[in-house]
């Protein structure tokens, strides 16, 4: 049996297509089951002597949240894999390959795959970027590409193909066609955005061309801690140093953009310099906030609060951004002006690699028939604003935005093997 696998930066999502129907891999968690797979792993400090122990997905989450002392998540794996100078990480002081963590996340929903289905998974059609976060040249590509090959053997796979995802989300809406069409399908995950021009509905799949951007859902919410949270715990701030006043130091702020990176600021040098900062700093119980987010590892609460405040601006014109735990409590109001105003560089990326695409492949946008748009930096409104601009409100297409890659790969697989 082969199945298809969405291995995203944020969420994975398993599926297998066996006719007359397609089946997405269900999770367990606290409040019920989901077709979403947080792509993360969560470790507690192992006793002494003792071998890693790591939980992945919403069992990771659950594991995480309960714990009074934190251990150590990971997440964002996939954004590392073009780097060739990060080829591990130290966990408890023990070194984890970058693959072996990828495969730790991936076995359990194959294994979960197999328990549902009642069969054994070994072959798979996995979905890949048009380019990996980090990626300059198509050799990044394949270095990344290639150590996800290696990391899916590890989790059991025996026989793997890679489709590139927003090829895979054209499987996907072709499915609903009577009739042939010219598409454009714009696919946003956690750290890409993709896009690919592609003739679809007739006797073959036509891929015309396709361009892709580092950045995505992640990067949004960056902006949103940028200006909003990390001015709240110190940011732009001033101490005082001798007889002069300087600011606080920014790095650490940069680091707190990419949420999953609080955990690496718990460091005895950098909290030394904290809490030094602490009784220095003219605000200091705003740098105190910061400490304990940083103590107790509460990025993912914190993220949390980013990505409902990110919901809400996509259904109405503001919203108030509201954290708190009773040290670290951030309540401010946001309009969506404010919110488009941070990210109009991510937009003129976006927008970039559109026209790029376009003017690539040859098409003119009143040639295209349908916009089919999947992922959930699909819904901001701006976004929305730019395939609108260009192709017409009336030819966007959507649906199942969290899934739709993993529907179109499981497609892909149920049909012969590339040889």
């Amino acid at each position: 049996m082969r199945v298809g696998l969405d291995f995203g930066t944020t969420n994975s999502s398993l599926a297998c297509w066996q006719s007359p129907e397609l089946t997405l891999t269900r999770f367990e968690t606290a409040t019920g089951t989901t077709e979403s797979f947080r792509s993360l792993l969560y470790f507690e400090k192992p006793p002494a002597g003792a071998r890693l122990r790591a939980w992945a997905g919403p069992e990771a989450i659950e594991r995480y949240l309960e714990a009074e002392n934190k251990g150590r998540l990971i997440q964002s794996l996939k954004s590392f894999l073009t780097s060739r100078n990060l080829r591990s990480t130290e966990v408890f002081g023990q070194q984890a390959q970058i693959e072996d963590l990828i495969a730790r996340i991936v076995r359990p929903m194959r294994e979960e795959a197999e328990r549902q289905l009642g069969q054994s998974i070994k072959s798979v059609v996995a979905g890949r970027p048009v380019h990996f976060v980090g990626a300059d040249t198509e050799a990044d590509n394949d270095y990344a590409t290639e150590r996800l090959r290696v990391a899916f053997t590890k989790a059991g796979f025996e026989e793997i193909e890679f489709e590139l995802e927003p090829v895979a989300a054209a499987y996907h809406y072709e499915g609903t066609l009577d009739h042939e069409e010219l598409i454009l399908v714009g696919d946003f995950g956690g750290g890409t955005s993709d896009f690919s021009l592609l003739r679809v509905g007739g006797v073959t799949t036509q891929l015309l061309g396709n361009e892709g951007v580092g950045l995505a859902g992640d990067a949004l919410d960056a902006k949103i801690v940028r200006h909003v949270v990390s001015p709240a715990l110190g940011a732009g701030t001033s101490l005082r140093s001798f007889d002069k006043i300087l600011p606080v130091p920014s790095w650490v702020y940069a680091k707190l953009e990419r949420w999953h990176h609080l955990s690496m600021l718990r460091s005895r040098e950098t909290m030394q310099m904290l809490e030094t900062t602490r009784k220095q700093a003219l605000e200091g119980e705003r740098i105190e906030a910061l400490l304990h987010l940083i103590n107790e590892d509460l990025g993912y609460r914190l993220h949390q609060s980013v990505q409902r405040a990110k919901v809400d601006l996509s259904q109405a014109e503001e919203t108030v951004f509201r954290y708190a735990d009773g040290i670290a409590d951030i309540e401010t109001r946001i309009t969506r002006r404010e919110f488009e105003g941070w990210i109009a560089e991510e937009l003129a990326a976006i927008s970039g690699c559109v026209d790029r695409l376009l003017a690539r492949s040859g098409v003119d946008p009143k040639l295209v028939d349908a916009v089919f748009l999947t992922g959930g930096t699909s819904f901001v409104p701006a976004v929305q604003r730019i395939f609108a601009s260009r192709f017409g409100r009336e030819r966007i297409r959507s649906g199942n935005e969290f899934t739709s890659v993993a529907r179109g790969l499981a497609l892909r697989a149920s049909r012969p093997a590339a040889g």
